[in-house]
C-alpha cells in the first residue's frame, strides 16, 4: 500500500507540472522570451544571440514589467525597440508577436517588417530605442536602467485586457 500512495503523489505532481508548463507555454507562445542579462541594473543584450527571429527581453523596473525586443534586420543591422505599440500601448494589448518574418500588434493587427523596427517614431509602430539611448560595442548592446525607467509609463497596462 505504501508504494501505491507514492505513485499517486508522483502522478499528481506530474499532472501539476504539465499544467504549469502549458500555462507558461501559452504565455510565451509565438515569441522567443530570453532571460535578460542585467549588469549594474542596465539591460545587456549579447549581439551573438540576435538573429532574424525577434528576441524578447523582459525587465522589471521598480515593479513594472517592460520588454525590449531585438532583431537582426535583412540588411544585417541590429534593431531594438520596446515591445509595445506607440498607439495601442494604453489598451494593454499593444504588444508584438512574431509571425513568420513580421511582427504583429496584438491589439490592432498591424504588421511590421523587421527592417521597420527601431527606425520609425510616431504612429502605430513598436516604440524605437534609438542609438542615443543605448550603447553598442562589438559584443553587446546596453540599455541603461535610467532610460528603461523613463519608459515605465507606456507599460503601466501592458499585457492587461
Amino acid at each position: 500500500m505504501r508504494g501505491y500512495g507514492m505513485k499517486k503523489k508522483q502522478t499528481v505532481l506530474m499532472v501539476l507540472l504539465a499544467a504549469l508548463c502549458a500555462v507558461l507555454s501559452a504565455q510565451t507562445r509565438g515569441q522567443n522570451v530570453v532571460k535578460p542579462v542585467i549588469a549594474n541594473q542596465d539591460l545587456v543584450i549579447p549581439l551573438g544571440e540576435i538573429s532574424e527571429n525577434a528576441l524578447f527581453y523582459p525587465v522589471d523596473i521598480e515593479g513594472t514589467r517592460l520588454e525590449v525586443l531585438a532583431v537582426k534586420a535583412p540588411d544585417g543591422t541590429i534593431r531594438t525597440a520596446f515591445n509595445t505599440c506607440q498607439v495601442c500601448y494604453a489598451s494593454g494589448r499593444g504588444f508584438y508577436k512574431q509571425q513568420g518574418s513580421v511582427l504583429v500588434c496584438q491589439n490592432c493587427g498591424n504588421r511590421f517588417r523587421m527592417s521597420q523596427v527601431g527606425i520609425r517614431s510616431g504612429g502605430c509602430n513598436p516604440v524605437p530605442i534609438f542609438p542615443a539611448h543605448k550603447t553598442e560595442t562589438n559584443t553587446a548592446i546596453t540599455i541603461s536602467k535610467d532610460f528603461l525607467k523613463e519608459a515605465k509609463g507606456i507599460f503601466a497596462r501592458w499585457r492587461r485586457s
